[in-house]
């Protein structure tokens, strides 16, 4: 194995960052600061708190970026998969094929629609929700009244939706499903050109703190290429309510906050270059790891490397919410990076169909072995906009001082 690093040049020791944070919103705020408190400020001078001209605003931006018809603000991005979900037709005693490594709430909300979801395994490349296996299972065991397949933009690359598109496209009618996306990690992410958002029927994103494009508190929504389920999720996101105070089914309150509105307003408009920062500092990691010899590239055998690097789709236009390796001793490194006040995350350490409140599906392990291993392999890495080089490389040298 290598043991220096190439140019450019080696950070000396004694200029080692004395942290790196997994993210640091702080330095985002000092760029943004008189902006978002100038959006604030509007919102309270208009005393108008909940929906709005900000989500209205909000919601026609939103579109404009992903390319869908329609988009509908709400209370979080587990608010937005319940409404893509509802609108989309998954009602009690559906079911519902989504990938088994992901966030529990891509699975819960399939729950609170009434359906149960159907795991299956992951790509052993990107770990997204594999479409080959997913075929399979759809020829061989299909799911009983099976009424969506939800596959998740892991860490903002999104699925293979070729593959999935294939599986539903309107002149096969073959399986006659529709495809919900679950965007929450994806936003401003593309496949073939195509914004996530547009390339299912509905599509759900989170703009928790942590995400690309982030609220000062909990928010999300909802695209969907057809206006007349954009005005179905209105209602439910409102108890069910085409006017005050009549109900013609029960909804749910997940109104969105026009202050959450106005701050993502702000950050929108600088989305475009987060992103492009996001995947320059990607392309940082992959030379100084490939420079220091802890990776292999993707034509030869990564088992034996200490670090493999995820796959990355041709199609995909990825957006790095998250830099994910995967590792040998990978809990060993990871306390040997927090020794150096280096941040980093495990998502995720315990695949869905194994959580405790899915066990009366009957699943057990080794029911999903793809996403199982690389739920004991995967490692989150600093990434964020204003992360600097010398931060990067600083943590990359970490990693190769613990496999030398």
């Amino acid at each position: 194995m290598k043991s220096s690093l190439s140019s450019p040049q080696k950070t000396p020791q004694n200029t080692a960052p004395e942290s790196v944070p997994l993210l640091d919103l702080r330095r985002q705020y000092d760029g943004i600061r008189e902006d978002v408190l100038s959006a604030i400020a509007r919102v309270c001078d208009s005393q108008t708190f909940i929906l709005g001209p900000e989500v209205e605003a909000l919601e026609r931006e939103i579109s404009a970026l992903t390319g869908a018809a329609s988009s509908v603000g709400c209370a979080s991005g587990t608010e937005a998969l319940w409404l893509a979900l509802a609108a989309s037709g998954v009602k009690p005693g559906d079911s519902v094929i989504t990938t088994a490594f992901s966030f529990f709430a891509s699975a819960s909300a399939i729950v609170r629609a009434g359906a149960t979801p159907v795991f299956v395994d992951v790509d052993p490349g990107t770990l997204n929700l594999d479409a080959a296996l997913v075929e399979q299972r759809l020829r061989v065991r299909r799911p009983e009244n099976l009424r969506a397949i939800l596959p998740v933009h892991l860490y903002g690359q999104c699925a293979d939706m070729d593959g999935f598109d294939r599986l539903v496209r309107e002149d096969a009618q073959e399986f006659g499903v529709a495809i919900v996306e679950d965007a929450a990690q994806a936003i401003g992410a593309e496949w073939s050109g195509r914004g996530a958002g547009s390339l299912g029927v509905t599509a759900a994103f989170s703009f928790y703190p942590t995400k690309n494009l982030s609220a000062y508190g909990d928010a999300g929504i909802v695209t969907t290429t057809r206006p007349e389920m954009a005005e179905h999720m209105r209602r439910l996101r409102n108890h069910g309510s085409p006017r005050r105070y009549y109900h013609d089914e029960f909804g749910w309150n997940g109104r969105m906050d026009a202050i959450q509105a106005a701050v993502l307003r702000v950050k929108l408009a600088h989305l475009g270059d987060w992103n492009q920062s996001r995947r320059q500092h990607a392309a940082t990691y992959d030379q100084l790891f490939a420079s220091a010899g802890l990776t292999s590239d993707q034509t030869s055998n990564q088992l034996s490397a200490p670090v493999r690097l995820l796959a990355r789709s041709p199609q995909a236009k990825h957006v790095f919410h998250q830099y994910v390796i995967r590792t040998q001793r990978r809990d060993d490194l990871r306390k040997f990076l927090a020794e150096r006040k280096i941040g980093s995350e495990i998502y995720y350490p315990l695949p869905l169909h194994l959580q405790p409140v899915f066990a009366y599906l009957g699943l057990k392990a080794g029911d999903m072995p793809v996403c199982e291993q690389a739920a004991r392999e995967v490692l989150a890495l600093p990434m964020f906009p204003e992360l600097t080089e010398a931060e990067i490389r600083w943590v990359v040298e970490s990693i190769a001082e613990f496999y030398s």
